[in-house]
């Protein structure tokens, strides 16, 4: 080789090499490899032995030990390419109380480091499950023993959950992560639309009021074994997704998870080796419609299932970016404050509820000289990287919210769970509020609160989560 070729290709030579190490020390992203990091775990949380079951106030009796499904607590926990953490619990109980969920969250905090906005507990609202803490507490009429399975069973839970966390967080390794939307139908707008029972009017209740049928799934993948091959062939490990709808298609005795428990069966079964988490959206004016049979509750989670797979036959979108949380608790106002003198009167009504919530409320404002105005109400948003932005809500929210906060926020995807964190209420929207009715109001008696919620109520939820999403937006 002549000295004018080797000076010709030396300056293409150097060049080679500076691209070589930029690709052997690039981000993993830019060399097409995950960078996200998943850890996945799950508890058995059915009760070993019969008592007291949630949701009804027309159970006689506790649960007479047989299961249809398993209850199950399980956990995701989702890493970014820089360290930020985030995890997700579901759990198959009608709900949690603040109590409970803030000492699962402090000792979350103690063990793993995980900052409180960065955990979510999320109930199913089975009403196959059983009472857990102080949740709907004057609903039940109870002795002292019935009492004591329910705060044992508590303390196992929450140690149970802690242990969870931990466990998913030890678990972390490398995946693919990806989103998607799929579509079911079961659920009806439950306002004003009598049960039916012949399939016409089915067909009227699910024309009649609003409802969201989407159905938001996270795919979480093994790791590609190169930057050539699409995720969307590579095994699958965990499928997380939610729907608005009660989980009220069953009434009786035996321990289930209901549709979700169904649903998560389902999927599970779909993609051996696979762990299922199902989520409930805004579903607190939504029943699954018709109801009351075992083969319904798998059928509706059939469907689940189903639109599960029909999604994932299409591309999914993958997930990229970071991780962003936000989480605060505003004071919702309640609409009026009974008088010591209305309690002790209203304790002596023929209604067991109200005397029941009275005299909740009488020791109350015995023990601390005055009832409060408000309730610090639970509100929480995940940034998903480039992806959907993850709303979660306490109490049982009507879909006015979901549909409200989608229109709003739409620009990117947004997901709206219910039932997070703390199951204190229903939560209804203006609308409903001022239609008055069971979610409206008329619920706040099992709840144990003194009333129905003044009717600023939507737009203090509104305002806050337009801050988080909005926040979470601008710095991702």
């Amino acid at each position: 080789m002549s000295l004018f070729t080797n000076w010709l290709h030396r300056p293409l030579r150097i060049l080679c090499g500076i691209l070589l190490l930029a690709l052997l020390f690039a981000p993993s992203a830019a060399r097409g490899e995950s960078v996200w990091k998943v850890g996945i775990a799950q508890e058995l949380i059915t009760p070993e032995q019969p008592m007291w079951m949630s949701g009804y106030g027309s159970r006689d009796r506790p649960a007479d030990g047989e299961k249809l499904t398993e209850l199950w607590a399980k956990a995701m926990a989702l890493e970014d390419a820089v360290g930020t953490r985030v995890v997700l619990v579901t759990l198959d109980l009608v709900g949690i109380d603040r109590a409970t969920a803030g000492h699962i969250q402090t000792r979350v905090a103690e063990q793993t480091g995980l900052p409180r906005q960065a955990l979510v507990l999320s109930t199913t609202h089975t009403h196959s499950g059983p009472v857990v803490g102080d949740n709907l507490q004057s609903m039940y009429f109870l002795d002292g023993a019935a009492w004591k399975l329910i705060s044992d069973y508590t303390a196992k839970l929450e140690s149970q959950v802690v242990d969870l966390v931990s466990r998913a967080i030890a678990d972390l390794q490398i995946a693919e992560v990806s989103w998607t939307v799929g579509r079911a139908q079961f659920a009806v707008n439950r306002r004003n639309n009598p049960e039916p029972e012949v399939p016409q009017r089915r067909l009227e209740a699910r024309l009649n009021g609003p409802v969201d049928h989407d159905v938001p799934i996270l795919v979480v993948r093994e790791p590609l074994p190169n930057s050539g091959e699409p995720a969307h062939g590579q095994k699958i490990r965990l499928v997380v997704c939610g729907y608005a709808c009660h989980a009220t298609v069953l009434s009786g005795y035996q321990w289930c998870g209901d549709w979700p428990g169904y649903a998560q069966s389902a999927l599970e079964q779909r993609y051996p080796g696979a762990t299922a988490m199902v989520w409930v959206g805004c579903g607190a004016d939504q029943n699954p419609l018709p109801r009351r049979d075992i083969e319904l509750a798998k059928a509706y989670g059939a469907e689940i299932e189903q639109a599960v797979a029909a999604a994932l036959e299409r591309p999914e979108t993958p997930l990229s970016g970071s991780l962003a949380y936000e989480f605060a608790e505003v004071p919702l106002t309640l609409a009026m404050i009974p008088t010591r003198e209305q309690l002790v009167a209203t304790a002596q009504s023929s209604n067991r509820y109200e005397v029941s919530r009275a005299k909740m409320l009488l020791e109350s404002l015995e023990r601390n000289g005055a009832l409060e105005t408000d309730y610090p109400y639970p509100i929480q948003t995940w940034q998903l990287g480039d992806g959907p932005t993850w709303v979660f809500l306490g109490g049982e929210v009507v879909v006015d919210y979901a549909l409200r906060l989608k229109h709003e926020l739409g620009a990117q995807p947004i997901w709206v769970a219910g039932y997070c964190n703390d199951v204190m209420a229903y939560i209804p929207s203006r609308r409903v509020l001022k239609e008055g009715g069971y979610e409206g109001g008329g619920s706040m008696v099992y709840y144990g609160l003194p009333s129905p919620w003044n009717d600023d109520v939507e737009e203090k939820i509104i305002q806050e989560t337009h801050r988080q999403v909005v926040k979470l937006r601008d710095s991702s």
